[in-house]
């Protein structure tokens, strides 16, 4: 990232692609475990028994995975906080071994009629695996700061890629 890219420098239908995730059983049970523990999230066994035959993702995860691949490639935005999530749906079941990548659209933008330091974009999500299966789509509503209002940090934050390791990486 070289900079901020404020609510003027988003173009309406531009569109970004993250890097390719795969998704590991491990990780998906570490986070259900905690999260959202439903047998079908957290034990392969008894999971085998449910009407999905194995094991598969809470889509709390699915959500947390798409947010910090996203922010691998809209993390330079300058959001001011978001405003809403619409027409979400789970689409496909994200299962051990799946690779992933997430994918987002800007579908509009208008100025804030309550905010003078920001405007309004819109943007289309989705997370999809390597079937090109999508495995939850939404529209997300956020304030992003105007330009004449000045950064919001003195840089946008890294990306996370330490957190998700890269493909080969066995960490």
């Amino acid at each position: 990232m070289t900079g901020w890219r404020f609510w003027e420098d988003i173009m309406v239908g531009e569109r970004t692609r993250s890097r390719d995730h795969a998704v590991t059983a491990a990780d998906m049970t570490e986070f259900a475990v905690r999260y959202d523990p439903q047998y079908f999230h957290t034990d392969a066994t008894l999971a085998a028994q449910s009407p999905f035959g194995e094991l598969i993702a809470s889509g709390l995860y699915n959500c947390a995975l798409w947010r910090v691949l996203d922010h691998e490639e809209n993390g330079d935005i300058a959001w001011v906080c978001g405003i809403a999530w619409d027409n979400v749906r789970w689409a496909a079941p994200l299962r051990p071994g799946d690779t992933v990548h997430a994918t987002s659209v800007a579908l509009s933008k208008r100025p804030s009629g309550k905010r003078a330091d920001a405007g309004i974009v819109t943007l289309h999500h989705e997370l999809v695996n390597q079937r090109g299966e999508v495995v939850i789509r939404f529209d997300s509503t956020s304030f992003v700061r105007l330009r004449a209002t000045g950064s919001p940090a003195p840089d946008p934050i890294p990306s996370p890629s330490r957190i998700l390791p890269t493909e080969g990486t066995g960490s």
